[in-house]
């Protein structure tokens, strides 16, 4: 196994210039905040969403500063919260007159073996990262059925829903969920023009997951990735964007992992 540096950052190239998108738990510097750059980067206009109301008027200032006010808007949403997932999608329309992407990358972890979880961490953890994508999907679909002029929804996975970890049992449960629920939104939304895919991320290293994983861990997740590196945010927000613009035009239902991980 050979370590190999990560790449240089990749320029934008217009990829979704005119087009308007929502970006859920999209303040700081995970994988959210980076799919916002990346698709400002490639000339959309950018609602950016989070349940943290003070981080989230931070990093779009950061933005607004890089991009223009006109670029890139915010909405604090809890996506526990019907009301308020309704309200960001409302937003969306009302604010930049159309609705073209949803990147619905809220979701929320843990660590704790099953024989310790308790119903609550069970259900905290679903209501964010699964219920919590139901509810962002369904708005989003029942506005894309309504325009006609059809989009793109891209839902965030994990390479848990399909390969085992200890301690993950809620969270990879979730994912496997959204996974599922991604393949059968893409069947429904096919009928009025609208491609529903999922990214599924192995290992994406950003503050806030240093903070509440153990160096342990990030060292043997790290050790069972090809590139023997973890991923950089912006390299899951690529393939994002790329399932959000025309080159992906004929996949749907596809789960696209972004991975070196071997087993």
């Amino acid at each position: 196994m050979t370590d190999v540096e990560s790449p240089a950052y990749v320029a934008g190239h217009g990829l979704l210039t005119g087009r308007t998108a929502v970006v859920t738990a999209a303040a700081g510097a995970g994988i959210g905040g980076a799919t916002a750059r990346r698709l400002l980067e490639e000339g959309a206009r950018v609602l950016i969403s989070d349940s943290h109301p003070r981080r989230l008027k931070e990093h779009q200032d950061r933005l607004a500063d890089e991009f223009g006010t006109d670029q890139v808007t915010a909405t604090p949403c809890d996506v526990t919260d019907d009301t308020q997932v309704r309200a960001l999608f409302d937003t969306a329309v009302t604010t930049h007159g159309r609705l073209d992407i949803v990147v619905n990358n809220a979701g929320l972890g843990g660590t704790v073996e099953l024989t310790d979880m308790t119903d609550d961490q069970w259900t905290r953890v679903l209501d964010t990262t699964l219920n919590g994508t139901f509810r962002c999907l369904r708005a989003a679909l029942r506005l894309f059925r309504t325009s006609g002029t059809g989009g793109v929804v891209v839902n965030n996975a994990s390479v848990t829903g399909w390969r085992a970890q200890a301690g993950q049992g809620h969270y990879a449960a979730a994912k496997a969920g959204v996974m599922a629920l991604t393949r059968t939104a893409a069947i429904e939304a096919a009928a009025y023009g609208v491609r529903v895919n999922a990214v599924s991320p192995s290992l994406a290293l950003h503050p806030h997951l240093a903070k509440v994983t153990t160096p342990e861990l990030l060292a043997e997740l790290t050790a069972r990735e090809a590139f023997a590196r973890h991923a950089e945010p912006w390299e899951v927000a690529n393939v994002i964007v790329f399932l959000a613009s025309g080159y992906s035009s004929y996949l749907t239902g596809e789960v696209l992992s972004v991975s070196s991980q071997h087993p």
